[in-house]
Parts: C-alpha cells; sequence; structure tokens
C-alpha cells in the first residue's frame, strides 16, 4: 500500500487501521522534519521537534491495542518473538520514499511503548551536517582506533554515516559494519561494504567483530564498543593493521578514553594504556542544542592523537586533556568548551543552552565573557 505524504495533522485518520495510522504519523514526522515520533499510553502521540517534546494534542490518547496493532504492523514474526522474549527490542523500519526509522519497542506499565528516530535516506555529507573537516582526514586513515562519542541523540550514527559517505566516494576499501539496528544504507562507490546488523545479522558485536577480521576488512564500523571482549578485540584490531571506528556514549574525549580504560582489570591496566596510545587515531565528540532562531546545531570536541596525547594517555594523566585541547588549534585541536563559546559568540546558541552541555561550566564562562583580543564582552 503506498503511503500518502501528509503535510497536515487535519490529514491524519486516528479512526482508520492503526497501521495506516502509524504510517500517516510517520509521514507527517518527515514532512515537518521532526526527530522522533513517540507512541506511549495513554498519551496522544508525541514529536520531538527542534530538541524539544511537543503532543500533537488534537489527536486522541492512544490505548494498549492501538499500540499493540501498531506493533504487530511494523515488527515481523521474528521481531515479535524476540520482543517477547526480552520486552525490548530495536529494529528498523521503512516508509518507501519518504524515510527509514528506527524503531524502539519496550514494556512498561503492562502495555507496548514505541519510539520512532527518522532517518534519512539520502546519507549527509560532511559539508552539510557542518562537521569538522578533520573528519574526512580521519576517515581515510590507513589503520588504527577512531572514536566517535555522545550521548543518545546527539548525532552519532549521522556523523560516522557522512565520514563512511566520504570514505566510499574517495577510496577504494572493505567495509565491514556492525549496526544495531541498521540505519542509513549505503550502495558500492569506490568501496565494498557489507552491513549487519545486531540480532538479525549477527547475536553479538564481539562475535560479528571476531568474524569480520577473518572477511579480508580495511575498515570495521562498531555500532557501539559496549563491553570489554568488544573493546579488547577493537584494540587488537587496530594493532594489526585495520581502521577501527566506535561509538561510545560518552560526553568528551577523556571521559571516552577512561571508559575504554576502565573496563578492564586493574592488572591490565598498565599494558592498555600503552596499546591505546600507540592504536588511537582521533577522538570526536558532539552534543546538539537548540539554535537560536530554529533548529539544532552540533558542537564537537576534535582530539587528533598527536605525540602530546599519545604521551598523556601512556602516563594515565587524562586529566591534562582539556588544556592540551585548548592550547593545539595548530594541530587540529579543539575543546568542547571553544566549540561551545564559539557557537554563543557566533549567535548561534543562547549562553545558558552551553553552559548546560558543559562539563567545566565556569571555564567556559570564562570563555564567552572574552572577544577574541581578550576584552570582556558584557556577558
Amino acid at each position: 500500500m503506498t503511503v500518502p505524504h501528509i503535510r497536515s495533522i487535519s490529514e491524519i485518520r486516528p479512526g482508520r487501521d492503526p497501521g495506516a495510522y502509524l504510517d500517516e504519523l510517520l509521514s507527517y514526522v518527515a514532512h515537518v522534519g521532526a526527530s522522533d515520533l513517540h507512541v506511549t499510553v495513554p498519551s496522544p502521540p508525541i514529536l520531538r521537534l527542534e530538541g524539544r517534546l511537543a503532543a500533537l494534542g488534537e489527536l486522541p490518547p492512544v490505548t494498549p491495542d492501538v499500540v499493540q496493532a501498531m506493533f504487530q504492523h511494523v515488527a515481523t514474526d521474528d521481531q515479535r518473538a524476540a520482543f517477547d522474549r526480552e520486552l525490548e527490542l530495536d529494529f528498523a523500519y521503512s516508509l518507501p520514499g519518504i524515510a527509514r526509522f528506527r524503531v524502539s519497542a519496550m514494556q512498561q506499565r503492562g502495555t507496548k511503548s514505541l519510539a520512532f528516530r527518522r532517518v534519512p535516506f539520502v546519507v549527509p555529507s560532511i559539508e552539510e551536517m557542518g562537521i569538522p573537516a578533520i573528519c574526512k582526514e580521519f576517515i581515510l586513515k590507513p589503520r588504527g582506533l577512531l572514536l566517535v562519542t555522545g550521548a543518545c541523540g546527539s548525532g552519532k550514527s549521522t556523523t560516522l554515516a557522512a565520514m563512511l559517505r566520504h570514505l566510499n566516494a574517495t577510496a577504494a576499501r572493505n567495509v565491514i559494519t556492525i549496526e544495531d539496528p541498521i540505519e542509513f544504507l549505503f550502495h558500492n562507490e569506490k568501496c565494498f561494504i557489507r552491513q549487519r546488523e545486531l540480532g538479525y545479522d549477527t547475536k553479538t558485536f564481539y562475535s560479528a567483530l571476531v568474524h569480520a577480521l577473518r572477511h579480508d576488512p580495511d575498515v570495521i564500523v562498531i555500532g557501539e564498543m559496549r563491553d570489554l571482549p568488544t573493546i579488547s578485540t577493537a584494540i587488537t584490531a587496530a594493532e594489526t593493521g585495520h581502521l577501527v571506528i566506535g561509538t561510545l556514549h560518552t560526553i568528551d574525549a577523556a571521559q571516552s578514553i577512561d571508559r575504554i580504560l576502565d573496563i578492564f582489570p586493574p592488572a591490565q591496566q598498565q599494558q592498555i594504556r600503552l596499546q591505546v596510545s600507540q592504536v588511537l587515531e582521533g577522538v570526536l565528540s558532539q552534543v546538539l542544542l537548540p539554535r537560536l532562531g530554529g533548529g539544532r546545531v552540533a558542537a564537537f570536541e576534535i582530539m587528533p592523537a598527536t605525540e602530546g596525547i599519545r604521551r598523556i594517555i601512556r602516563e594515565g594523566k587524562l586529566g591534562e586533556i582539556p588544556v592540551n585541547l585548548e592550547q593545539g588549534a595548530a594541530e587540529g585541536k579543539q575543546s568542547m568548551n571553544q566549540a561551545l563559546a564559539d557557537l554563543v559568540k557566533r549567535k548561534l546558541v543562547a549562553p545558558e543552552e552551553a553552559l548546560m552541555m558543559s562539563g567545566n561550566p565556569s571555564r567556559l564562562k570564562e570563555m564567552i565573557a572574552k572577544t577574541s583580543d581578550g576584552r570582556p564582552s558584557g556577558f
């Protein structure tokens, strides 16, 4: 069945079959540019638009039967069986010609709750997304470990997809991705790309990573480095001549390195610090903020693995990373506070929004309160 392009709430017909109703809601999400749709009993459907939640109060609250029917509409038999076992599930759903969605289903108070994250059909470019140009250098590294980090919903998947788009257009590489679920779909250009989805193409990130190493890869993308076996194998893969790209739910470079080191037993810490210092190629951390005037804008912390950074990791002095980044603009470095201060000074972000995202708000206040020549700006 062809899904109509819904351009206003008045076109949505909640009295229809719940599956058709859901497709109309998702079409409306794509039209208004919302990032997410939430369907939970006993609320009306809720959008996240420009980072803020907005209930579609013109529509009736959903009932348990409606949510159940919506889940039946978007999930396969195998996915329904997996949900019955685990009471939670992540998977993908497509509306042909409109958009793809990452779906998260979970049980709450005895009923299902559904969240849909919109994923564009077209993979954006690095330039279109305002991603730092150094990412073009990162993705073309012949080997090593590259981390893309940030909180849930910060845009990590989009950044990673844009980097892979650049690689696909630039270099002939054998690429294997391990995702949960697959979001952006890639077609082979210069690269030969295989995309594996957790739960359907493989059972775990770790087992997929082990088998990927036997598939002659140049680049391995790990959707989430979440456990010791996966992280340990990723480091080994980076040591043996592969470019390994992984994501972490961490807010900055120092925390990202600390997370990797801390997952290992104390007796291995010194050896792991040495290994990470040798294989790391860079860390890109990002946050999304409300843009003044509407929309959202990303701030990026950029940490290329210079000799100074490698020494800091090797010696376990991770507290020195923020200062090192602030003083390393000539080497392509940028701290999160520098990125946030720049957005405030360019009047793209309100100071209070930037301060909420800073790991060191007092230092950010100092940066915002000075102009480029060091005179007070009046903030």
